[in-house]
């Protein structure tokens, strides 16, 4: 897994995990509008452009990410978001060490398994695939994740990067998830748009229930990943109010 920076290191640090099949781009503009106050770190999911390894697992990305906060952060940060996978993941983590962070954020994050979707999701990757190197299948793709238009040439390029294998396995991987039933209290926020699957909008729930104390917010409208992707100064101030105690 390989990481990208912004602000300075002796500032407090901030954490956010980028969605499956994007890359540390998704929060490119919420680091750019945190570095002046804070150190921010934009993990490169391991299978995504620009990672040094195939992903393997969500348990596995959750071990490196806590290998990491030990070794560079001296063992817990300030915040850590994280959208879909990146959501996914970071539940892993809370699971194993629930104090490696004051606040945490799960943005549209999937906790009710699908396991009969799963089930098709090898086949539908090997018909799927070949067409993901294909500008206008990316068009499509980038339009249903509401991939902004300034950041559709950084999705084209990581889309085409990522193996047949990591594809499939991290698919498989958010499709079969399933959470700890009980988080021991932590400063959370949930977050789902309205105009997310039923499923999303069921997790969100659950996810409320499941981490004490957590705060729920759905938002009105929005989609899929909607919030970090295309609203940042939105989602950054989201933080900001929690992390200064006004949400």
């Amino acid at each position: 897994m390989k990481f990208i920076e912004y602000g300075k290191k002796d500032s407090d640090t901030i954490i956010l995990l980028h969605g499956a099949g994007l890359s540390w781009w998704n929060y490119k503009k919420e680091a750019e509008l945190l570095a002046s106050r804070f150190h921010v770190i934009l993990p490169i999911l391991d299978g995504h452009e620009g990672s040094d390894r195939p992903f393997t697992s969500i348990k596995s990305a959750a071990e490196e990410i806590i290998e990491f906060i030990d070794t560079c952060c001296g063992g817990s940060v300030l915040a850590i978001g994280g959208l879909s996978l990146g959501g996914q993941i970071l539940l892993e983590i809370t699971v194993r060490r629930n104090k490696i962070s004051r606040f945490f954020i799960f943005e549209s994050t999937l906790v009710i398994p699908r396991r009969v979707l799963a089930a098709f999701i090898p086949s539908s990757v090997s018909l799927s695939y070949p067409l993901i190197k294909h500008k206008w299948f990316s068009k499509l793709q980038a339009k249903t994740l509401g991939i902004p238009a300034d950041l559709f040439e950084m999705y084209y390029e990581s889309s085409i990067q990522i193996s047949r294998e990591s594809l499939s396995r991290m698919l498989l991987e958010n499709a079969v998830f399933m959470p700890a039933p009980y988080i021991k209290e932590i400063d959370a926020l949930v977050i789902v748009g309205s105009g997310e699957r039923r499923i999303m909008r069921r997790s969100a729930r659950k996810l409320n229930e499941i981490i004490e104390g957590s705060k729920l917010r759905i938002l009105p409208g929005y989609k899929h990943g909607e919030l970090s992707l295309r609203q940042p100064e939105e989602y950054v101030a989201l933080l900001v109010k929690m992390i200064d105690g006004k949400l």
